[in-house]
């Protein structure tokens, strides 16, 4: 089995990886400006997608830009994340070099998708496939990969520990080789369940006050995490965004949640904001929590918000999710300003960040990998990948760092 590196390798964004030339593994985009693009795009007989944030899926659409119709096997969820995904791109950048895809090409997504659900084998380019529960988002997944001799066990992203939202992935299926993503592989998250109270007593704290708090939330997961916190302690809250599309859609697919009971009760819960007729600038005269996209400030609806409760110290910016350095987002954690719609803002009202990563942190990667000390383990997806590798190389595991476009036999 021969797998080739075509992105996500020694980085985190535009992750794909070729397997035989022939079955393809995510096909993402790395949002910079401009955003970056697997380093060449292959024609392969198939594609099986690990989940739906646009660093794995963000360039799926233009695989189907000339004569070949590879099948694209996911999860429901998944399959749908991609097209809203896909959507938004056209609709932001259309026609320009930063969307490598056509509406046509997008149309075709629909007409070559097979979904599948977890630990359901099916066959793509000759290749048993099986997905297992990943624990990251709804719809995220394990891919075992197996040709008769190897099996390859592709992690995607993941998280081992219970998020309110999906529950963190016990699967261990066998493999001879192991592709694992090392995102947070220097870094221990704090106990979910501290962060939570603390957040929720902070934004509780802010509404007594009579302030309002904006909760800037990556549309996929991280919103409805956020809403199902907001839920559990009672504290009113919007929901702006895409992440009302991504909401609605999720509930389609109960089997995906980790409590779809909670789910419906969460949703019911929070107030989805329309944007009619100045409805935003009088919800940030309200006493609650405004989730809203972006997750970084980069657009989205945050942009009419902020402005508006920017210059009050009673109010709070909770950020809930990590800020890529040069967003806006960070700029604001970092300098109390930031570049808001063209203008450079200073913010008075208080600014806080909060970890609530979907991504397994050090302990739990170790944890992940303690199943496979007689696997050979390949480390991407991940800024510090050379130096994971050698850890776990010290720990007694076969382990190396791919480079990006690198050829591996195994």
């Amino acid at each position: 089995m021969d797998i080739q590196f075509l992105g996500g390798a020694r980085e985190i964004g535009r992750s794909a990886i070729l397997v035989d030339d022939s079955l393809l593994l995510d096909f993402g985009m790395l949002t910079d400006n401009p955003p970056q693009f697997p380093v060449q795009t292959p024609n392969p007989d198939a594609v099986v997608v690990s989940h739906g944030h646009l660093d794995h899926v963000g360039t799926i659409p233009s695989l189907l830009s000339g004569d070949e119709r590879p099948l694209i096997h996911w999860t429901p969820p998944t399959y749908e994340l991609t097209l809203t995904l896909a959507r938004d791109t056209l609709k932001l950048h259309g026609g320009s070099y930063n969307c490598p895809f056509t509406e046509n090409d997008l149309k075709r997504v629909t007409q070559v998708s097979k979904t599948h659900g977890y630990q359901e084998t099916f066959e793509a380019a000759g290749y048993d496939v099986t997905f297992y529960n990943a624990g990251h988002i709804p719809g995220s997944a394990h891919v075992l990969v197996d040709d008769g001799d190897t099996r390859l066990l592709y992690t995607g992203d993941f998280h081992t520990d219970d998020q309110r939202l999906v529950s963190g992935t016990t699967a261990r299926p066998e493999a001879d080789v192991v592709i694992c993503e090392s995102t947070y592989s220097d870094v221990e998250h704090e106990d979910r369940s501290v962060v939570e109270e603390r957040f929720a007593e902070s934004v509780e704290t802010t509404l007594w006050e009579g302030g309002t708090v904006v909760v800037p939330a990556f549309a996929i997961g991280r919103t409805q995490e956020i809403m199902l916190i907001c839920d559990a302690y009672d504290i009113p809250c919007y929901v702006d965004g895409m992440g009302k599309r991504v909401t609605e859609m999720l509930q389609q697919y109960p089997e995906f949640l980790c409590d779809a009971d909670a789910f419906r009760r969460a949703k019911s819960h929070a107030r989805f904001v329309t944007g009619r007729n100045g409805q935003r600038k009088r919800i940030t005269e309200q006493k609650a929590a405004i989730i809203t996209t972006s997750g970084m400030l980069s657009g989205g609806p945050a942009m009419t918000y902020i402005p508006e409760i920017r210059a009050n110290p009673m109010n709070k910016i909770t950020m809930t999710g990590y800020q890529v350095e040069g967003t806006p987002g960070r700029d604001l954690l970092e300098t109390g300003s930031a570049e808001l719609d063209g203008r450079v803002m200073p913010v008075s009202a208080q600014v806080e960040q909060y970890d609530f990563s979907a991504h397994a942190d050090r302990n739990g990667l170790l944890n992940f990998l303690g199943s496979y000390l007689d696997s050979s383990v390949l480390v991407n997806h991940g800024d510090k990948c050379e130096t994971f590798a050698s850890e776990l190389r010290a720990d007694g595991f076969e382990a190396s760092a791919p480079k990006l476009g690198s050829l591996h036999s195994i």
